[in-house]
């Protein structure tokens, strides 16, 4: 292929990525029992408000915030994944 190919073949695929991550990417749930995990809880309910925000701040902006708020979103829900490995880790190791 000529460098041309090269570079509109990996363009296309990184932006394949993106979108791929925006499109997985859940708005976090509260599932965290705050009796057994209250600082896992409140925590996981600080995500959910963060993830509001950003997507408020998207449809006020119209979406032309540069994907910048799609990838915060993706680290909004990687967080809250994070928070309940946690609370299953204290589950299954106290």
């Amino acid at each position: 292929m000529t460098i041309r190919k090269n570079i509109l073949v990996t363009c296309i695929f990184c932006a394949g990525l993106i979108c791929g991550g925006v499109l997985f990417a859940q708005r976090p749930v509260e599932n965290i029992n705050p009796s057994k995990h209250s600082n896992l809880a409140a925590a996981q309910k600080h995500l959910i408000e963060a993830w509001n925000a950003a997507d408020q701040a998207q449809r006020a902006n119209k979406d032309e915030l540069g994907g910048h708020a799609d990838k915060a979103k993706e680290h909004i829900q990687a967080a809250d994944a994070e928070l309940k490995a946690a609370a299953e880790y204290a589950d299954h190791h106290h």
